[in-house]
């Protein structure tokens, strides 16, 4: 299967660069479809969905092959729009905005971590970082956001990564991020917490909380964590700490796994646990990664190393990745579905060599093979929505939700399947402590 994994990847990859566009460039439209080429979106540069997201495949294809002519253009001018923005942005997100600018740069090889550090730095108020994603009638003005994608703890955690690639200034802004994150903390019998927007900033009563990776408190303790080794602040792992041992009163550990639930309480309207990069139990494995980094010997009676085993062992056993009933698993992205989950399971494979890890990781390349949409020398995937009448969703293109995350997966398992145990893994932003 090497060859077709590859095959697959440059297919993936080759219709991504057919949706580039540089008349107002560069940028990317979130997905293909009948209707004529869009206008560029408000989030065109970020890592999600825009052209942020394209400088990691970027990166893949560089430990795969050397770079065309047309990917060196692409990554100059990728950077070159990045760097051109920062003044201008007040976007301090992960996902989006100036954080998500740090892990491109990063990724591209390229300068100007200072000036992107100096700008999250100046727009640092004393509660945190001003976002426009949450506004009324639910959350109060002036609302702050502690998650890894979206909030606070994505800031700390694009500001370690910057100070491990020398950024002048990022020890300092790491540690006005964790600050922020200590004074957020809600003290509980069980250990802390963090819920995605703190309690005082809701307007109509206490919200659901999402205590996975993107959202909520697995994420906060895994930024906590990798900042308290590369800052050498022993009580910010004594809040990561205390904060998994908050998240393993909330997991079912049955069957030796280990899950969280998507949202507590429940949300009526979709399953109560799903097992995804996002809100499941592969994206959370990472907090138990970033704690053995952090040199973390135990918690709650066993090591990270089993907790973080217990994770993917739910994986392996929840039926991904068949769409077993409408709504589960009906995505093959890195955000919410199989490319997320496969990169997690072959970065523990490079750390570990665990058999079952690489075993299940190609199995998820073979159910992409399997769903992709080839077009001549192009490919893409099409994801469902079930409840709608047509539930095949247009073709995605961008990092977490379409064809240039599913790419970089398929660069990656290639890369695998041909070098076996000298194959490594690329290192960024959500997952260097992890290989």
């Amino acid at each position: 299967m090497t060859e077709t994994y590859r095959q697959l990847a440059e297919a993936a990859w080759r219709w991504v660069l057919g949706q580039v566009q540089y008349d107002d460039g560069p940028w990317v439209p979130a997905a293909v479809t009948d209707e004529p080429t869009p206008e560029p979106t408000w989030d065109r540069d970020g890592l999600h969905s825009g052209i942020g997201g394209l400088a990691h495949v970027l990166a893949e294809v560089r430990a795969c092959r050397d770079w065309t002519d047309e990917e060196r253009a692409l990554a100059a001018a990728i950077a070159g729009r990045l760097l051109a923005q920062v003044e201008e942005v007040s976007d301090a997100t992960f996902f989006d905005g100036l954080v998500s600018t740090i892990g491109c740069l990063v990724a591209l090889e390229s300068p100007g971590l200072d000036a992107v550090v100096a700008r999250l730095s100046e727009l640092a108020l004393p509660d945190g970082w001003a976002q426009t994603t949450i506004t009324g009638p639910r959350y109060r003005d002036g609302a702050r956001i502690n998650d890894l994608t979206l909030g606070t703890a994505g800031v700390l955690l694009g500001a370690v990564w910057a100070h491990r690639h020398g950024a002048g200034g990022a020890a300092a802004l790491a540690t006005r991020a964790a600050e922020v994150l200590l004074a957020e903390a809600e003290a509980l019998p069980t250990g802390m917490n963090w819920r995605f927007v703190p309690e005082r900033f809701h307007a109509d009563g206490p919200h659901a909380q999402m205590p996975n990776l993107s959202h909520g408190l697995a994420g906060v303790a895994t930024a906590l964590a990798v900042a308290a080794a590369d800052l050498d602040r022993p009580d910010l792992l004594e809040a990561a700490c205390a904060g998994t041992r908050h998240l393993v009163t909330l997991a079912d550990l049955t069957g030796g796994g280990f899950v969280v639930p998507r949202t507590i309480p429940p949300s009526p309207d979709m399953d109560e646990v799903t097992f995804t990069w996002c809100h499941g139990p592969t994206g959370t494995s990472l907090l138990f990664r970033a704690l053995e980094y952090a040199g973390v010997a135990e918690v709650e009676s066993a090591t990270p190393a089993t907790w973080q085993q217990r994770c993917l062992q739910s994986v392996r056993t929840s039926g991904v990745p068949e769409r077993l009933r409408p709504g589960f698993w009906d995505n093959d992205g890195r955000c919410c579905g199989t490319a997320g989950v496969g990169d997690v399971f072959l970065d523990s494979w490079h750390r570990t060599g665990a058999p079952d890890d690489l075993a299940f990781a190609r199995r998820l390349a073979d159910a992409l093979v399997e769903r992709a949409v080839v077009e001549g020398p192009r490919a893409s995937w099409r994801f469902v929505e079930h409840r709608n009448a047509d539930p095949l969703l247009p073709p995605g293109v961008g990092w977490m939700q379409g064809a240039a995350g599913i790419a970089a997966y398929l660069f990656h398992v290639s890369r695998v399947a041909q070098d076996q145990s000298h194959a490594r893994s690329v290192p960024r932003i959500d997952n260097w402590w992890a290989v």
